[in-house]
């Protein structure tokens, strides 16, 4: 059904990505594999895997995923926490446990390594403009792909200080498009076809704050890509249960992520019929 090269796009999201291990399980199962892959924030570093072994990626990703702890992505207490902000006064975390984390997820250590065109997004600090990493070493790239600011520090790579790529590009559609290709397969961990429940916590609020924000991108985006290529929008997982209060910095809920998305891809693909151009799925909710 899908013209090819087939590029898969995978957004960001923190711990929201275990979503797309269940995208990619419903996407194998129907046959439809990536010919090129780029991915912004936790989407860089599971894309980087799609693009080592497309067949087998949703297989490893599925090993993968249930072993993340948020420790260890955001280690060490309130007070250590406080400590890191005292000194360094622009983030919460030092970035040593998640470049541990992306070293041992990591099976080759160069983009020339992998199987097929991959390409991670980050944000340019002085210029606050997207930076498409594509060539050289793996690691340093999504490290910096997954910078959020003021969480973690930003990454020096390649002559730039880079953040993390959500702040541009969190669905970096027209990068996709760039690198040649003739349909799109959409990932998008952050809440697809609907909307976090109404805050009433500041924590919700940061949440909701935060995916209203970025969607802004691919909202713009998506009108451009779709005039030109079939773009297929998986849905995500349901916001029910507990879903509801499930937030991007929270590992606990990987397995039930990645089950939901699962059951709402599958659903979407078993009724999926592509005829040319156009945008198959949805971003806003109905």
């Amino acid at each position: 059904m899908l013209p090819r090269p087939v590029g898969f796009v995978l957004g960001g999201g923190g711990s929201l990505g275990a979503a797309q291990v269940g995208m990619l399980q419903a996407l194998a199962e129907a046959g439809i594999f990536a010919d090129l892959v780029v991915g912004t924030s936790v989407g860089s570093l599971n894309g980087a895997i799609v693009a080592h072994d497309p067949p087998r990626a949703a297989t490893a990703l599925g090993a993968i995923w249930p072993t993340i702890r948020t420790q260890d992505v955001f280690p060490g207490s309130a007070l250590e926490r406080y400590r890191t902000w005292r000194t360094a006064r622009a983030y919460l975390f030092e970035s040593d446990a998640l470049w541990d984390l992306i070293g041992r997820l990591l099976p080759v250590d160069r983009f020339q390594d992998l199987a097929i065109p991959f390409a991670a997004m980050a944000t340019d600090v002085e210029t606050a403009r997207p930076v498409v990493l594509d060539t050289g070493l793996l690691r340093p790239a999504l490290l910096a792909s997954a910078a959020i600011p003021g969480v973690f520090p930003p990454v020096w790579h390649n002559g730039r200080t880079l953040w993390d790529g959500g702040l541009v590009a969190n669905v970096p559609l027209r990068h996709a498009l760039a690198m040649g290709a003739r349909s799109l397969v959409v990932l998008d961990c952050n809440y697809p076809g609907q909307l976090p429940p109404p805050p009433s916590t500041l924590s919700a609020v940061i949440t909701y704050v935060s995916v209203v924000a970025m969607r802004q991108q691919p909202l713009h985006d998506l009108p451009i890509a779709a005039s030109q290529v079939p773009v297929v929008y998986l849905p995500g997982p349901a916001l029910t249960g507990r879903l509801k209060d499930v937030n991007a910095m929270d590992f606990g809920h990987s397995a039930a992520l990645s089950r939901g998305a699962y059951d709402a891809a599958k659903a979407f693909l078993d009724n999926l019929r592509v005829d040319g151009p156009g945008l198959y799925g949805r971003l806003d909710p109905a």
